[in-house]
């Protein structure tokens, strides 16, 4: 029996790397990864042995990757062209026999939800359950990684732009708990959704640990969140719309529109056998970098919500 050919989409981005990373001396399976960045294909290749490119926004490079593949893990940059993108996917996905889709969403406890992008995750969600594909559908909460990836800790003040607890979950764990889930198949996964949200901190509480584990004291610094555009430094005009969902968000999380963002549900448990990593293992396997941040006055680190 062959081995089951699974791709990755994302591979430059920091979920699709970690999850290449789980996967690629994995004898039990042959990976593929997807990048659109052509510059990177020869760098890709080395590390994971077949790299293909693949652009989401031209369809016409969708059928030549698909054909042969088995599982398909999906993820897509944050804007409303994630809509066409995953449909047009997906489209050619089913035209090309792929079994299995591994789609990454977010914390969408509500199916009412009116923040843009979590909506938008619901109805890729819906599109996908209503084709021949077997599924899978992963619900992160608040990364961990935005503490770092992100202008939001910058010399010893932390911000955020909600007061209320949100609910935390370290990108290793979701990497390597999609990785499970690529490596089982549909046979074990197929109609599951899987929630990753491991401890709920306020902005206070994430400030105290960190404070703890970097032994230097971190202020929490808690904005409204009609000043995240501002404080990012963009222009509202040219902005990325994923921007403006972000701010919706923190504003319908503060107003308790998004209470769930707080829950704890930890599916990491039932795919690893373990408990998510809570803030302060996290935040101990990266002391060196937070030190390194809270020593930085400038805020060039905006990282969120790029999947490449």
């Amino acid at each position: 029996m062959s081995k089951p050919k699974v791709l990755v989409l994302g591979a430059t981005g920091q979920v699709g790397k970690l999850l290449g990373d789980h996967l690629k001396d994995d004898s039990s399976l042959e990976l593929i990864v997807g990048t659109r960045k052509k510059e990177k294909l020869d760098q890709l290749s080395k590390l994971y042995r077949q790299a293909v490119y693949i652009d989401l926004d031209n369809p016409q490079t969708f059928a030549g990757v698909l054909q042969d593949i088995d599982r398909l893990f999906l993820l897509t940059g944050y804007s409303v062209s994630m809509l066409v993108q995953s449909k047009t996917i997906i489209d050619a996905a089913i035209t090309a026999g792929v079994k299995h889709v591994v789609h990454l969403g977010v914390f969408s406890r509500a199916w009412n939800c009116t923040a843009p992008h979590f909506a938008w995750h619901q109805m890729i969600e819906v599109y996908i359950k209503n084709t021949p594909l077997k599924w899978t559908f992963l619900h992160p909460n608040c990364f961990l990684q935005n503490l770092t990836a992100f202008s939001v800790l910058t010399g010893n003040e932390l911000r955020w732009y909600t007061t209320k607890p949100c609910g935390w979950i370290a990108l290793e764990d979701v990497a390597e708990a999609a990785a499970t889930i690529l490596k089982e198949g549909e046979n074990k996964h197929h109609g599951k959704d899987y929630w990753f949200s491991t401890e709920s901190l306020d902005i206070y509480q994430v400030a105290d640990v960190i404070s703890e584990v970097i032994g230097t004291k971190v202020i929490a610094s808690p904005r409204s969140a009609n000043l995240f555009i501002p404080d990012m430094g963009g222009d509202p005009k040219t902005i990325d719309p994923y921007f403006f969902s972000v701010a919706e968000t923190c504003e319908q999380i503060e107003d308790g529109r998004m209470s769930y963002i707080g829950d704890v549900k930890d599916d990491i448990s039932l795919l690893l056998n373990r408990k998510g990593l809570s803030l302060r293992v996290w935040a101990e396997k990266h002391k060196e970098e937070l030190i390194r941040l809270i020593h930085e006055t400038t805020s060039t680190n905006m990282k969120w919500g790029k999947n490449e």
